[in-house]
């Protein structure tokens, strides 16, 4: 069986499976006027937000902050996890113009913060490391002062690719490990639960002075105890800062949301991530990667200067 045609019965099978009704908790605040200085200047410089490639139910609240997450290396992914809503395909060139218009759009919107992501480039063949390098270098250029996060796929099979973004004028490097181990094979097909553990140390290795950073979702049939040893890994690997959000399905033929969690849930969740000593840790309904990025790596830098 080729690999699109997996990836549509796998889909097929996701469809037939209902979700439990929205809980109140569970509300995705409306858009308001505020938004479209950044919404203008993302089309006139012609790139791409993770924000609104991935239906983010934080958008309205980022956007009216002047906050953004870029993602680089086009809109089309060369994976298929079933949680998310990117599309699947043959992405296109890289546009070697795109850093640069990347940079534009954060001097334009005077971010002292920005996160840049990007889609899996399984076809390139350092996963698209350098492309990150290029736009990291001329934010810097245009913007010396504002300090970036990365969110990066797994670079699977990609040699030196973290060596690339270790030598990088980065602040935080984050790379999600989305769910517990036992749910990779129908979550996240393609990637590796010790892989993505091993980048996040590796990196950490290469540059010390570096945050580190990953998140999953929750709601997706996962246990408890799979949870609490998923953070215990994180600490083994020397990871700072955790998130924790509700899966929300994009559609019905994503994968289906098994049960909403109610804040208190999420609160427990986040006493006992402090309690395994990670320096941040962000747990509720709402938390995605990059949502509150920029108070949460201020919280980081203080916690290192007190320290």
């Amino acid at each position: 069986m080729n690999n699109s045609i997996s990836k549509s019965l796998l889909r097929k099978r996701f469809s037939v499976i209902d979700s439990p009704i929205k809980p109140d908790w569970i509300k995705v605040k409306a858009q308001s006027e505020k938004i479209k200085i950044v919404k203008n200047t993302i089309k006139h410089n012609r790139v791409v937000t993770v924000c609104e490639e991935a239906m983010c139910p934080n958008l309205s609240e980022c956007w009216e902050k002047n906050h953004a997450t870029f993602m680089i290396l086009g809109d089309t992914c060369t994976r298929s996890c079933s949680f998310c809503n990117i599309s699947t395909g043959k992405p296109g060139a890289v546009d070697n113009l795109e850093p640069l218009r990347v940079a534009n759009s954060v001097k334009t919107l005077n971010l002292s913060h920005v996160v840049i992501t990007s889609v899996d480039r399984d076809d390139l063949k350092d996963g698209g490391a350098m492309h990150f390098s290029n736009t990291i270098n001329h934010i810097k250029l245009r913007c010396p002062n504002t300090t970036i996060e990365v969110l990066t796929p797994d670079f699977k099979n990609k040699k030196n690719s973290i060596e690339i973004l270790a030598k990088c004028q980065i602040d935080v490097f984050n790379h999600n490990l989305e769910t517990v181990e036992p749910l990779y094979k129908n979550v996240r097909p393609g990637a590796n639960y010790n892989h993505s553990l091993k980048i996040l140390k590796n990196i950490k290795q290469l540059n010390p002075k570096l945050f580190t950073k990953s998140g999953i979702m929750i709601g997706l049939g996962e246990e408890l105890d799979q949870i609490l040893k998923l953070m215990d890994d994180l600490r083994q690997h020397d990871v700072d800062f955790i998130t924790i959000g509700q899966y929300l399905r994009p559609t019905k033929n994503h994968y289906p949301v098994i049960e909403y969690h109610t804040p208190d849930y999420f609160e427990k969740l986040y006493i006992e991530a402090v309690r395994r000593g990670f320096k941040i840790a962000s747990s509720s309904p709402f938390t995605r990667s990059s949502f509150h990025a920029e108070d949460d790596f201020k919280k980081l830098k203080s916690l290192t200067v007190d320290a």
